[in-house]
């Protein structure tokens, strides 16, 4: 839930740039210990909205539009980007692939700019999932995202709205994520002096929802805070591997080689083997 609410404020705003009046996030960080709100928290740990933010927020962006569901690409640099392919993909909850396009696209410098429209499309599981991914002109890819959406639309009571909040009258379901098998990954860890770069698979039939990645000190078994996670709370597809680095400082870690630990939604918990 906080991953998905940061990262849609964020994405609102990128992509209505120079026609929104602005957006504000409240907050940072905790000045004790709770559970919402903060994109880090009093122990200096990033939650799910730390990582939408981010996930958000870079340079070079491919999006969905939840109103229209437009794709998007907000490029921040001031610079143009010639050539990008974008790609987008609609998933059943089985992974049963429903739909597919890719198109060529320029983005203009600091702008947003609009590819394609998803349309409808008939058969979708009560909750299905959109992937996005940008590639360059070379080929590399530059950024991806992933949406789990559900077929029951939710509504707002705009009547009822007020300045700072608008109830909803009805919620979409999401309820099917709760009957994602349990799955086991594959992850290998390789650690430098003050890094760990994990590398994931996931050999199943089954998407690897929310997986999460926790890196801890090899002395006591606390968690090795603060850390900069490149992803976190992301989605593995099917055959998909990704290599994801954290960094951190050498003092943090104590002695020993630190570990990583696994889990995620439907991930089953398990330490990552050291190369």
């Amino acid at each position: 839930m906080e991953y998905e609410g940061h990262r849609a404020m964020f994405e609102a705003f990128g992509r209505n740039k120079y026609t929104a009046t602005g957006v504000i996030q409240w907050m940072l960080n905790n000045a004790w210990p709770g559970l919402i709100w903060h994109l880090y928290d009093w122990y200096l740990r990033p939650g799910g909205s730390y990582f939408g933010a981010k996930k958000a927020n870079e340079p070079l962006h491919v999006q969905y539009s939840y109103d229209d569901r437009s794709i998007v690409v907000v490029n921040s640099f001031y610079k143009k980007f010639a050539g990008l392919r974008v790609t987008a993909k609609v998933y059943n909850l089985d992974m049963e692939e429903k739909f597919s396009k890719a198109a060529t696209v320029d983005a203009g410098e600091d702008s947003s700019t609009r590819v394609f429209e998803l349309p409808d499309i008939g058969g979708l599981s009560s909750t299905y999932f959109v992937h996005l991914t940008l590639e360059d002109a070379s080929g590399k890819n530059v950024s991806r995202n992933f949406y789990w959406l559900s077929t029951k639309p939710e509504t707002l009571e705009w009547d009822k709205s007020t300045w700072y909040h608008t109830p909803t009258k009805t919620f979409a379901d999401f309820s099917a994520l709760n009957s994602l098998p349990a799955i086991e990954l594959q992850a290998s860890a390789k650690t430098a002096p003050q890094s760990t770069a994990v590398t994931l698979s996931n050999p199943t039939k089954t998407i690897a929802f929310a997986v999460h990645l926790k890196v801890k000190k090899a002395s006591d078994g606390e968690e090795i805070l603060p850390v900069l996670w490149e992803d976190n709370y992301f989605a593995l597809l099917p055959g998909e591997s990704r290599q994801i680095t954290a960094t951190y400082q050498a003092r943090d870690a104590g002695r020993g080689t630190p570990t990583v630990e696994v889990d995620g939604w439907n991930v089953k918990f398990f330490p990552a083997r050291e190369d």
